[in-house]
């Protein structure tokens, strides 16, 4: 009997919302139930723990779960303090759910860089990564253990400054801090033990990964249509943005004309588009991938 696939997920949250739409764009059907804890896949033997966000690497490195979706920020903050984190790795990036933990100290102060920060005490949810950070560089502070509202603490005099996730900064700006060092880029992860791992849960896990990549690139790929003049053909194609080799094909009726289908691998604008017709190309169309394998 082929066991289940054990995926542990944040409860609720950003995050939350982001795995649950990846995996059903992966093509998985829940039963949702009175189980506010539990979700069983009705076409895969696939099961979900929704649980706190900061205990997905426990529940991954336990053998709780085979695999979890987790913010790279809560991994690198568990195994810089945690030997049994240290087992697990990144299965799969899955770019969503992007943000930045920085260092950041008031505008009108005389913090600037990190060697400023000597001396200085640091407000943070991220003890560990900010302690690893400054023992890198070479800097002795104290480091303030919060676990909410950091961006208060230089004006409450609790710290000097702070080392807390920033997406737009606007938090940030309202507290009259400044940003003056990244620390770690993070984005939502697909994390698993190094070793250790049953054999039928991986082949399930293949499956997953293999369609959320392909989830991932389409998100990030656009299909573009147009006519080309034949004269004007390789000026069109070195304007078509991360366009593998594209289809050409005739148009009925017309030798002076042909079309172009390509999948672009990069954002199209529109000056992208108005740079094409420029060069002659018509009736362009801008289509969206919904799914794909390549």
């Amino acid at each position: 009997m082929t066991s289940r696939l054990r995926i542990a997920v944040q409860s609720k949250g950003r995050l939350a919302e982001g795995g649950m739409d990846l995996l059903k764009r992966c093509g998985l059907r829940f039963a949702y139930g009175r189980d506010k804890l539990h979700q069983r896949a009705e076409n895969m033997p696939v099961d979900l723990m929704l649980v706190r966000d900061d205990d997905i690497p426990n529940f991954v490195g336990s053998g709780a779960c085979d695999y979890g979706i987790v913010g790279e920020n809560v991994l690198a903050e568990e195994q810089a303090s945690s030997v049994r984190a240290r087992e697990l790795e990144v299965a799969l990036r899955l770019g969503f759910a992007g943000c930045t933990l920085k260092l950041a100290a008031p505008q009108d102060g005389d913090i600037r860089s990190v060697e400023d920060l000597a001396g200085k005490a640091i407000a943070t949810s991220y003890p560990g990564l900010t302690a690893q950070f400054l023992k890198d560089r070479g800097i002795e502070a104290e480091i303030v253990e919060m676990r909410g509202s950091v961006e208060v603490a230089p004006r409450l005099r609790i710290a000097d400054a702070i080392c807390d996730l920033v997406s737009s900064g606007a938090t940030l700006q309202a507290n009259g801090l400044k940003a003056f060092e990244t620390v770690l880029r993070s984005e939502a992860v697909l994390i698993r033990r190094k070793s250790g791992r049953p054999a039928d849960s991986d082949a399930i896990a293949n499956i997953l990964m293999r369609r959320a990549e392909g989830v991932i690139a389409s998100a990030q790929t656009k299909y573009i249509m147009l006519n080309a003049p034949t004269d004007r053909l390789d000026a069109i194609r070195a304007l078509l943005p991360g366009a593998d080799a594209p289809t050409i094909a005739k148009v009925a009726g017309r030798e002076d004309v042909v079309a172009v289908h390509a999948v672009c691998r990069e954002r199209v604008f529109w000056e992208t588009l108005e740079a094409l017709e420029k060069e002659g190309a018509r009736a362009i169309l801008v289509l969206p991938i919904e799914k794909m394998l390549a």
